[in-house]
């Protein structure tokens, strides 16, 4: 996937981030409809939320990468995404559990005292974790400022669920609910890569396709 891609600025990269987090989001709320159960009634929050993970995760790229393309947008991608898988992973390991799922189910309420309890790991993990991103773009307090805001906001927006896995007493037979949570991780930032790739996509014109040849030929050092 080496497909050069059409950023003039950032502004432009946050602004295409936004709306294919927006539409990203709409899948994943028919996927959950589908597979889990019925959010819509959620959607403008998530809207929000997915269009501002949108725009700070290419507003970022955009930064760290001097020449963007498909192949370094990918990988900026699956890095965030892994390190989102592995904060559940770490949880898990690290945290000892407090309550059911049949409690959380129950209260139906959003369990504040789990992330309040799960927080200084989290924000520990975050901050080494943006210091590691930074390192192989480069380092600079300007990037590193850049893809901690941009952490911070997927772990509390997107992995607030990831973070709290160790805290709740998950019997083996329901492993596979954190196993479609990951897997709508997964879909989520999918077709978010995708239709953001589709919509930064150079595509040269034969016009300046003939420019660029003719500029070569005339102009060796080009």
């Amino acid at each position: 996937m080496t497909t050069q891609m059409n950023l003039e600025g950032n502004g432009r990269a946050a602004s295409l981030g936004a709306l294919a987090g927006g539409v990203s989001t709409i899948v994943f709320t028919i996927v959950h409809d589908l597979l889990i159960s019925n959010i819509w009634f959620m959607l403008l929050p998530m809207l929000v939320a997915g269009a501002l993970c949108g725009a700070l995760l290419s507003w970022s790229y955009g930064l760290l990468v001097a020449a963007p393309s498909g192949r370094s947008w990918l990988a900026y991608n699956l890095i965030h995404l892994g390190l989102l898988i592995l904060l559940g992973l770490v949880s898990l390991l690290l945290l000892e559990p407090v309550t059911t799922m049949a409690a959380l189910a129950a209260s139906g309420e959003m369990p504040g005292d789990l992330f309040g309890q799960a927080l200084p790991m989290t924000a520990v993990y975050t901050v080494l974790m943006a210091g590691l991103i930074t390192m192989g773009y480069g380092y600079s307090w300007k990037k590193f400022g850049a893809v901690l805001l941009t952490s911070v906001t997927l772990v509390l927006l997107l992995g607030h669920n990831v973070f709290i896995l160790g805290l709740i007493d998950i019997p083996r037979g329901s492993f596979y609910l954190v196993g479609k949570m990951f897997g709508l991780i997964i879909l989520l930032d999918g077709v978010y890569m995708v239709v953001f790739a589709l919509l930064a996509w150079r595509r040269p014109t034969a016009v300046t396709g003939q420019i660029s040849t003719n500029l070569k030929a005339d102009y060796p050092e080009f």
